[in-house]
């Protein structure tokens, strides 16, 4: 079961409410995604705090409904 891109941006809005996310679908399959997502939380928390924040707000679905999600975060 694929995870839409709607879907992916709740979750991460629902932990980190000021994200600006843009995420991209790489094989057109709702399976595979690219993303770049940027908050003033992730002010003064290096890239593995910053990552670790993203893919706990996904709630288990990663490796599951989602299969392949490259981040990269930035300060806001």
């Amino acid at each position: 079961m694929a995870l839409p891109i709607d879907e992916i941006k709740k979750l991460i809005i629902s932990s980190i409410p000021d994200a600006y996310i843009e995420i991209k679908d790489l094989m057109g399959d709702n399976n595979h995604y690219s993303a770049i997502i940027k908050s003033k939380v992730f002010k003064g928390k290096s890239k593995i705090e910053q990552h670790k924040m993203v893919y706990k707000s996904l709630r288990g679905k990663m490796g599951n409904e989602l299969h392949a999600f490259s981040i990269t975060t930035e300060e806001k």
